[in-house]
C-alpha cells in the first residue's frame, strides 16, 4: 500500500511529502511558542522549511536527471524519513545551508559527465564547497570529489586542475573582506574548528543515542545493497554512482572527526542515502519486501522522532 502510493512521480506524491514534512516540523517548533512572538524568529523559521524543501527536491532532481534512480517519489520520501531521525536539525540553519551549497555542488559534479561547460561546473562547485566550508570548516574534504571528477572526465585539460584553486582565491579574498569589517583574525575564526575529534560523547540523552544507532542500523544495510547492486547497474552511470557513494563517504567522515559534533551533521549523508532507499526498493522487486523495508523504516523515524521531542 505504502509503496503504491510513492512509487510515481506527481504533483500530488511531492505534495504529500510537503504536507506531512510541515505537520512534523510545526510539531517540533510547538514545543515552545516563544518564537511567535518575533517576527525575526517567524521569518527564520520559515525559512529554514523552506531550504529543508528545497533540499529534499534538489536531491530529487539530482538523482533523475543523472538516472540514478527512476521515477517515483521514494527519493524525497526518504529523504523526510530521514530528517524525522534527528529532529533538532528543524533548527540548525547553518547546517541545512552548508548542505544545500554541497548539494549544488554535487549536481555541477555529476553534471561534468556530459563535457559540456566543464570548466564552470568545476569553477562553481569548488565555490559551493569552499562556501560550505566556512560555516563547517571539514566540508573541505569534499574538494576530493571535485578533483576525482576532473580526473574521471577533463584531466587532458590542465586549465581544469587550476580551477579549484582560483575559487579558493576567490573565498579567501571574501573572507579577508569580512574579516576587516568584522574585526576578526584567521586564528579567531577558525579556532576551536579545525582539528580532528574521533570522539562520540556528545550525546545530551539516551534519546539522541538511540536515534543514532538506529540510523547507523539502516545505513549499513542500504550501503551494502548498493554495493552489492553496483555491478549490474548500466556502465555509462557506474562513475555518477561512484560520486555519490564518494560524497556519502566523505559526509561521514566529517561527521567522525568533526570536534562540534551532533547528529544535525548526517544531514550531509541523507542525499547519497536518499538514493541507496530509493535503489534498494528497485532492488527488492516483490513489492512485499518493499512493504516492509519502507514500514519497518517509517516505525523507526517516528519513534525516534517522538522520543526526542
Amino acid at each position: 500500500m505504502i509503496t503504491s502510493v510513492f512509487k510515481k512521480s506527481t504533483p500530488l506524491n511531492y505534495s504529500l511529502v510537503v504536507i506531512l514534512m510541515l505537520f512534523f516540523f510545526l510539531l517540533y517548533q510547538f514545543q515552545e511558542i516563544i518564537w511567535l512572538e518575533s517576527l525575526l524568529l517567524i521569518i527564520q523559521k520559515a525559512f529554514i522549511f523552506l531550504l529543508l524543501v528545497g533540499t529534499l527536491f534538489i536531491t530529487n532532481f539530482i538523482c533523475k536527471k543523472n538516472g540514478l534512480t527512476k521515477d517515483s517519489t521514494y527519493t524525497v520520501f526518504f529523504f523526510f524519513l530521514y530528517l524525522l531521525f534527528f529532529p533538532s536539525l528543524f533548527d540548525n540553519l547553518k547546517i541545512i545551508v552548508a548542505n544545500s551549497f554541497l548539494l549544488l555542488a554535487l549536481r555541477r559534479l555529476l553534471s561534468l559527465q556530459s563535457l559540456k561547460e566543464s570548466k564552470e561546473k568545476i569553477f562553481d562547485a569548488s565555490l559551493w564547497i569552499l562556501l560550505a566550508s566556512m560555516i563547517q570548516p571539514w566540508c573541505v574534504l569534499f574538494m576530493f570529489l571535485v578533483f576525482m571528477s576532473v580526473l574521471f572526465h577533463v584531466s587532458n585539460d590542465y586549465r581544469n586542475w587550476v580551477l579549484p584553486f582560483i575559487a579558493l582565491m576567490v573565498v579567501v579574498i571574501g573572507f579577508m573582506v569580512y574579516a576587516t569589517f568584522q574585526a576578526v583574525t584567521v586564528e579567531e575564526f577558525w579556532s576551536n574548528k579545525l582539528y580532528v575529534d574521533l570522539s562520540l560523547a556528545y550525546y545530551t540523552n539516551n534519546y539522541q543515542n538511540w536515534a543514532f544507532a538506529i540510523f547507523m542500523t539502516v545505513t549499513l544495510f542500504m550501503v551494502i545493497i548498493m554495493l552489492s547492486s553496483y555491478s549490474s547497474k548500466p556502465q555509462l552511470l557506474h562513475s555518477s554512482y561512484i560520486k555519490m557513494i564518494t560524497f556519502f563517504v566523505i559526509a561521514m567522515t566529517v561527521f567522525f572527526i568533526s570536534p562540534d559534533k551532533n547528529n544535525d551533521l548526517l544531514l550531509f549523508a541523507f542525499a547519497p542515502l536518499a538514493m541507496m532507499g530509493t535503489n534498494t526498493l528497485e532492488v527488492f522487486q516483490q513489492q512485499l519486501k518493499q512493504e516492509l523495508i519502507l514500514g519497518v523504516l517509517i516505525v523507526c523515524s517516528l519513534f525516534t522522532f517522538f522520543t526526542q521531542l
